[in-house]
């Protein structure tokens, strides 16, 4: 398709019929991509103000020469406006429009609804019965509070699968981390239920009640001479103590979140602090993707709808922000609709929100200071990389494949991706190698290569450049790939052996076609990206490899029979004394056992005898 040229999009014929109602309005270029997305409250008003005769911002003539049309969605309201145009931004991902990367809902705690609860990692939908704590900031701080509570509370956290099968305590009771509700007259349902209700107060910041409660409980259990359980009380209250040493930043907010910006060249960190029931849950900072069009508030206004419409769906009461946004009062409503309560916002002026908030801001500053040196380094040596292979278009996506196995079995193969700006993750892709002689890695590579690029439906994840780990055998499989390849845009090959002595720094770097060797020095920054991209590859199909092995390890060979479930291998297992002792046994013995008819017996032994 022909580029189009500005003038090919009439916009005084667009801007004639165009209806001054609220909606959403998008822009596409010549290849009938949507390069941006905006709302209005008169889309007529705000259409026509890109297309003045006099626009003096260079940023928006840069957006207005991309346009090759436009459409619009009129909407009711201006809160319908705000979650349409959010829907298109995660849709579409346009290049002119900030967009959140982490869109990922946050973990909570959950505390189930049984007759004996179990605290547990939840993330999604909480549609099961029972109480929600959080969201917490990561994945890790959750299992963090969980280890901690573990040590705390005896509350059971196994699977209800496993606590449902049991018939005598499990080492978690042994550790003193469990009561052992699953099995009888170990702990009576009024204490157990107590421990609960300690945790529940716990993780509502109320450590001081339960501190409090756990003293006179030890006080009672002394007085009656019962001094083992005064015991068990006196450490869990030291526990608690030691604990709540750690939780430094407390305060009487029962429900914010504070949010610090930093913005430094074409970069912006947003820190997002998250405080419950009196307590900092955690904080984490986001690096929002931000185009050359967008100004600082355009940034933290995009991200800060995207943050609570596309990704976290908790709202809460009270949000702390370091500057006014344009539309406070209608996002206000918007975030009220969603959240089925009031939604506030504050600017740190009183004593306690304005710490938070300063110390959300001098969060932000620091991650951004830290990314933006990051940045920067990783820019020279793309700059480097880029002079070393003689390349005239900046690279934007590089890919390094990698093959991992241990003799040949389970064999796995990485592919990680890295763009300008370093890893990225979201794109790394693992592929279990099946059908091929064990041990034969340029199969491996083929049939990696394959599944890979078999169906490439957008152009911009083709790479730039191709990295393949190893010699000129490996290069040679990515080649005969390339060579019947049907789209236009076409990847540099480039293999990287690791050198006779295999030392970090020593690698040769091979070109596709001529098979000549690239000169770069031990120490030059192109070499270190190269070596980076391939060490990650490794990693990644290396940490693959072992999880597949560690399967296959744990994975009962009675698992692969058809008919035998999770209950008639419980059986087999019982009666005949292990897996051992069913290896031994004969077809007659096997269909002894309860359950077990001649024909299954018959397969079950035809399979261990394979």
């Amino acid at each position: 398709m022909s580029k189009r040229q500005p003038s090919d999009f009439d916009s005084a014929a667009f801007l004639k019929n165009l209806t001054s109602q609220p909606g959403v309005y998008r822009m596409y270029n010549s290849q009938d991509e949507v390069i941006y997305v905006g709302k209005a409250k008169n889309l007529k008003k705000r259409v026509s103000s890109y297309f003045r005769a006099n626009l003096d911002n260079a940023k928006t003539r840069a957006l207005v020469s991309q346009i090759a049309k436009m459409d619009v969605t009129v909407v009711n309201s201006e809160t319908e406006a705000f979650l349409l145009e959010n829907n298109f931004i995660k849709k579409y991902k346009p290049r002119y429009n900030v967009v959140m990367r982490d869109d990922k809902s946050y973990p909570f705690i959950f505390l189930s609804d049984h007759q004996h609860p179990r605290l547990s990692f939840h993330r999604g939908p909480q549609k099961k019965k029972g109480e929600y704590f959080g969201p917490y900031p990561s994945a890790w701080s959750v299992r963090e509070s969980l280890r901690s509570m573990q040590r705390i509370f005896p509350v059971r956290q196994c699977e209800d699968s496993y606590y449902r099968a049991r018939s005598r305590p499990c080492l978690q009771y042994q550790m003193q981390r469990c009561s052992a509700p699953c099995v009888e007259g170990y702990v009576t349902d009024q204490e157990y239920k107590e421990q609960v209700n300690f945790a529940r107060l716990f993780l509502k910041g109320k450590n001081q009640q339960v501190i409090g409660s756990l003293v006179e409980k030890m006080e009672k259990a002394s007085e009656s001479l019962n001094f083992e359980a005064a015991a068990r009380y006196r450490d869990q209250i030291n526990a608690l103590r030691k604990v709540q040493e750690r939780q430094w930043v407390a305060g009487t907010q029962d429900e914010m979140d504070v949010f610090g910006f930093a913005f430094k060249g074409n970069m912006a960190c947003i820190q997002v602090m998250f405080i419950r029931d009196g307590q900092l849950l955690g904080s984490k900072a986001f690096f929002p993707k931000v185009p050359n069009t967008a100004d600082e508030q355009e940034v933290f206004e995009s991200f800060f709808l995207q943050f609570y419409l596309a990704g976290n769906k908790v709202i809460p009461k009270q949000i702390v922000l370091a500057q006014t946004l344009s539309d406070q009062d209608a996002i206000a409503e918007v975030l009220a609709s969603e959240a089925g309560h009031k939604v506030t916002f504050f600017k740190g002026a009183r004593e306690e929100k304005r710490k938070y908030l300063a110390l959300a801001q001098a969060n932000a500053q620091t991650a951004l200071e830290a990314q933006y040196s990051q940045q920067k380094s990783v820019f020279a040596r793309y700059l480097d990389l880029e002079d070393a292979l003689d390349i005239d278009v900046p690279l934007q996506r590089m890919e390094c494949f990698d093959i991992s196995h241990t003799s040949g079995q389970q064999t796995v193969a990485s592919c990680v991706v890295f763009n300008r700006e370093g890893p990225l993750k979201s794109d790394y892709r693992r592929y279990n190698i099946e059908g091929i002689t064990p041990g034969d890695d340029y199969a491996a590579m083929a049939q990696a290569l394959k599944r890979r690029y078999k169906s490439v439906k957008e152009v911009q994840k083709i790479p730039d450049l191709l990295l393949i780990d190893g010699g000129k055998g490996q290069l040679a499989q990515a080649e005969a790939f390339f060579e019947d390849w049907p789209h236009d845009k076409k990847p540099m090959l480039l293999g990287v052996a690791k050198g006779v002595t295999r030392k970090p720094g020593l690698e040769t770097l091979i070109l596709a076609g001529s098979h000549d060797v690239v000169s770069m020095e031990s120490h030059s920054p192109g070499l270190h990206l190269v070596q980076h991209i391939r060490d990650e590859s490794h990693r990644f199909a290396i940490t693959g490899h072992r999880n597949r092995r560690q399967k296959v390890k744990t994975t009962s060979s009675l698992e692969s029979i058809p008919g035998i479930g999770a209950k008639r291998r419980q059986q087999l297992l019982k009666f005949m004394g292990g897996l051992q002792g069913l290896k031994k046994a004969s077809r007659d013995e096997i269909a002894s056992v309860p359950g077990i008819s001649q024909e299954l017996a018959e397969t079950i032994y035809d399979h261990l005898h394979q």
